[in-house]
C-alpha cells in the first residue's frame, strides 16, 4: 500500500485540491486574455499609441502574475513545493515584482486618462516610455529588497507557493511591510482615485459620462486591498488567531486582478476590443466584430 501524502497544516485534501484548481483557472484566464492583449498590440498598428503602451505594460505585469499563479497551481495540485528553497525565493521575487508593477501601471493608466480628457492632449511617447521604465525599475527595486535582507520571502500558509513573508513579526519585517504598503499601495491607490474623480468631474461638465470612472479604483482596492490588509495585520498582531484557510483568501482574490484588468482596459473597450478580436482566426473575429458593430 502506497503511503498517504502529507497535507499542509490546517488544510484537508479537498481544500488543497480546490485552491490548486482555482489558481489554475485564474492563471489560464489571465494568461490567455493578457496574451491576446500583448499579441494584438504587436500586430495592430491602430493600437500603438502612448496611452496603449501603458496598457501593454500592465498586460505584461499581469501575465507575470498569472504565470506565477500557474506555478503555484501546479505545486498546489501536487500538495507540496517541489522546487527547493532557492526557487522559492525566485518565485516570491517574480510574483512580488509583477504585482507591484500591476498596481503602479493601473495608477499610471488612470493618470494618463485623466490627463488626456482634462488637457485634450495625448501623452508623448517619451513621457509614456519614462512612466513604464519608472514603474518597472521601482517594482524590481522594492521586490529585490527582501533578497538583500529587508523583509523576506517565505511559503504561503498552504506551503505550495512563495510570497512576501509576514509571519515573523520582528522589527525588520514590520518596517518593510509598512513602508512597502505606503509607497506601493496607498500612494498608487490615491493617484488612481484622485485621477478617476477628476476625470468624472470633467466628463460630467461636458455631459460625456459614458464610462464607469470609478471601476479602476474599485478594482485596485478590492483586488489588492485584502492582500495589503493581511500583511498590515501581520505587522501589528498575532497571525495565529487567523486560520491558514482565511489567510489564503486574499491571495486568491488578488490573482483574479489580471483577468479583470484585461477585460477592463483592453478587451472591454469598444474600439480597442474590436481591433483585438480581429487578430483572432477569421470565423471567431467575424463573430466578435459583428457584435461590436451591432452595439455601436
Amino acid at each position: 500500500m502506497a503511503p498517504s501524502r502529507a497535507l499542509p497544516t490546517g488544510f484537508g485534501e479537498l481544500e488543497v485540491l480546490t485552491v490548486g484548481t482555482v489558481l489554475l483557472v485564474e492563471a489560464l484566464s489571465g494568461l490567455t486574455l493578457n496574451g491576446l492583449t500583448i499579441f494584438s498590440f504587436c500586430k495592430s498598428p491602430e493600437l500603438r499609441s502612448p496611452g496603449r503602451l501603458l496598457v501593454l505594460s500592465l498586460a505584461l505585469a499581469d501575465s507575470g502574475i498569472s504565470l506565477n499563479a500557474l506555478i503555484a497551481a501546479t505545486s498546489s495540485l501536487l500538495g507540496r513545493w517541489p522546487y527547493g528553497s532557492d526557487s522559492c525565493q525566485a518565485h516570491g521575487f517574480q510574483g512580488f515584482a509583477t504585482a507591484l508593477a500591476s498596481i503602479s501601471n493601473s495608477a499610471a493608466i488612470a493618470w494618463e486618462r485623466c490627463h488626456h480628457h482634462c488637457t485634450r492632449s495625448q501623452l508623448a511617447w517619451s513621457t509614456a516610455g519614462c512612466l513604464v521604465l519608472c514603474v518597472w525599475l521601482s517594482s524590481v527595486f522594492w521586490a529585490a529588497l527582501p533578497l538583500l535582507g529587508w523583509g523576506h520571502y517565505d511559503y504561503e500558509p498552504l506551503g505550495t507557493c512563495c510570497t512576501l513573508g509576514y509571519s515573523r513579526g520582528d522589527r525588520n519585517s514590520t518596517s518593510f511591510l509598512f513602508t512597502v504598503a505606503f509607497f506601493n499601495f496607498i500612494l498608487p491607490l490615491s493617484v488612481t482615485f484622485t485621477s478617476c474623480w477628476l476625470l468624472e468631474q470633467k466628463l460630467k461638465k461636458s455631459s460625456h459620462l459614458q464610462v464607469n470612472t470609478r471601476l479602476p479604483g474599485r478594482t485596485l482596492l478590492l483586488g489588492w486591498g485584502p492582500y495589503a490588509l493581511l500583511h498590515l495585520c501581520a505587522a501589528i498582531t498575532d497571525m495565529t488567531a487567523i486560520s491558514p484557510r482565511l489567510q489564503m483568501v486574499p491571495a486568491l482574490i488578488a490573482k483574479t486582478v489580471p483577468t479583470i484588468n484585461a477585460l477592463q482596459y483592453a478587451l472591454g473597450r469598444e474600439t480597442a476590443g474590436r481591433n483585438i478580436w480581429q487578430c483572432l482566426p477569421r470565423p471567431w473575429s467575424q463573430g466578435r466584430s459583428s457584435v461590436h458593430d451591432r452595439a455601436r
